[in-house]
């Protein structure tokens, strides 16, 4: 679950929207969702009232719902396709001391994500 990243570009696998890239805009662990930009749209019916400047807000309003993790996959940016990822741990020194971190990698290219 926590391998998806709000920023990652990821292709959709199952749904209505089967095959469509998007960029991720949120990502929620507690339900297992992420949104993703362009994808699972959907019509919000909201109640007319006026903001803080006085101008009318209301009316039909087309945003995106989020979708579940399972149904998405990260790009791979080498080929474009969707891939799984991986952890590289690498050890990078800093202030004269050894820091281990991990790196994401695709499982596909071997690349960098």
């Amino acid at each position: 679950m926590a391998k998806i990243k709000k920023g990652d570009t990821v292709q959709v696998l199952a749904g209505k929207d089967k095959g469509s890239t998007g960029k991720v805009i949120a990502v929620n662990r507690e339900t297992g969702r992420v949104t993703v930009e362009g994808v699972n749209r959907v019509t919000r019916h909201t109640k007319a009232g006026e903001s803080g400047r006085g101008s009318r807000t209301g009316g039909l309003i087309v945003q995106e719902a989020p979708i579940h993790v399972s149904n998405v996959a990260i790009v791979d940016p080498s080929d474009k396709k969707p891939t799984r990822m991986k952890t590289r741990v690498e050890t990078v020194e800093r202030d004269g001391r050894q820091k281990a971190t991990r790196v994401r990698v695709g499982v596909r290219s071997g690349k960098d994500l």
